[in-house]
């Protein structure tokens, strides 16, 4: 489709990226499963060679591939980045993205309310390649501009944060980390680009867990990053070529592709059940604390209108009576399913402290935000009475 930068956001998940199979005229993407390509002459894979960052230039999946390349197009296209790179993994991205970027006695700068992988491999798993870690509360971004060193080479933030939902103004960040000459990363993974594109805001590589709402069915492990081509050319070919390896399947691929094409439908079903739900909870009782950046109450509500579309679809809370009344909840819910992750059809209940963020020290959970009785919940597409009546009855 021409000009399909100017059309609207549904029309681009669609239709963004998508190329039709010349030979078949398969409106679904073919999956190119194949791990090597073959070439005419011996002078044709010299030019592929010289010329991989090019597209078209397929050598071996690991570097690149057709079904792995729509997807790239895509997620570039919807989040107004020059290009995307996928992964085998959320995790697979994130430190396949900082070992290209970092050296032996760098610095990075990063905000304390994080996913707890992300947390583990920037505070312990950093150290032993020499690179140092920061840790500020970004709910103010004067806290970053006071971490800033003269070797610091990134600027690591997420907003919303895992779990708290706790927001750090994107082009503020920006700002600080391009007057340090640093790189700011952001992990957009709880808005995905159909409620937030921060390259807009001045990033400079976004972050998803294509895991969650980007597929949004629950059958795949994968990540995606956007950013400059000159940029993401290094840590396809320095990154996944020579480092990690973490490139992703193309049956992934073409799985994430498959899932995409309702990212807009389901996320205004789950953000619209999400507000519902977080209304519902800051009404109630047995709830001590509300976090979810679309209610009015939330401190950082005015900065969730300003930088975001609409507000997700997770809602933390904290439940009177601490860990054990969260696990009481926990096992008494009927239609909510206990388990980790988020963005699926099913709405997911999980304890953060004992889950997700187990591998982080109490102290530094704690000064996170990720006290011992919150809980998490990602909304599915089930219906929102459904939803707050199975909460209600397990808060009985």
């Amino acid at each position: 489709m021409e000009n399909i930068e100017k059309k609207g956001l549904d029309t681009q998940i669609v239709h963004g990226g998508n190329v039709i199979d010349p030979t078949t005229g398969s409106l679904a993407t073919p999956i190119y499963q194949t791990s090597t390509f073959v070439f005419n002459t011996a002078e044709e894979a010299a030019d592929k060679f010289a010329h991989k960052d090019q597209p078209g230039a397929y050598i071996y999946t690991r570097v690149g591939n057709p079904t792995q390349e729509q997807l790239e197009n895509k997620i570039a296209l919807l989040e107004g980045g020059e290009e995307g790179l996928a992964f085998s993994s959320g995790m697979g991205a994130i430190t396949t993205t900082i070992l290209t970027l970092c050296s032996s006695g760098d610095h990075i700068v990063s905000t304390n309310s994080i996913y707890g992988s992300t947390y583990a491999f920037l505070s312990h798993h950093c150290k032993r390649f020499g690179i140092e870690t920061t840790f500020v509360d970004g709910t103010n971004t004067e806290n970053i501009r006071k971490a800033m060193k003269e070797n610091t080479k990134i600027v690591y933030i997420e907003s919303p944060s895992n779990p708290v939902l706790s927001l750090v103004d994107i082009e503020e960040a920006a700002k600080i980390a391009h007057e340090y000459g640093a790189l700011l990363l952001i992990d957009s993974t709880f808005a995905s680009p159909y409620s937030q594109r921060p390259i807009e805001l001045g990033a400079d590589i976004v972050i998803h867990s294509a895991t969650k709402s980007i597929n949004g069915h629950g059958d795949v492990i994968a990540g995606i990053i956007v950013g400059k081509k000159e940029i993401l050319d290094k840590i396809r070919f320095d990154g996944i070529m020579d480092t990690t390896g973490a490139c992703l399947s193309p049956f992934d691929a073409w799985l994430i592709l498959r899932g995409m094409k309702t990212l807009g439908a389901r996320m205004r079903i789950t953000t619209s059940t999400a507000l519902k739900v977080a209304r519902f909870l800051e009404k109630h009782p047995k709830i001590e604390k509300v976090y979810y950046p679309g209610l009015e109450s939330n401190p950082q509500h005015e900065l969730a209108k300003k930088q975001m579309d609409d507000f997700g679809s997770i809602v933390s809370f904290e439940v009177k009576g601490g860990v054990e009344a969260g696990r009481q909840l926990m096992n008494n819910v009927k239609v909510c399913t206990l388990a980790v992750s988020l963005g699926d059809a099913e709405t997911l209940i999980e304890h953060p402290a004992s889950m997700t963020h187990k591998q982080i020290l109490k102290e530094e959970r704690l000064e996170a935000g990720i006290t011992d009785g919150l809980v998490r919940l990602s909304i599915g597409l089930e219906d929102p009475e459904d939803i707050i009546n199975d909460l209600d009855e397990a808060l009985k």
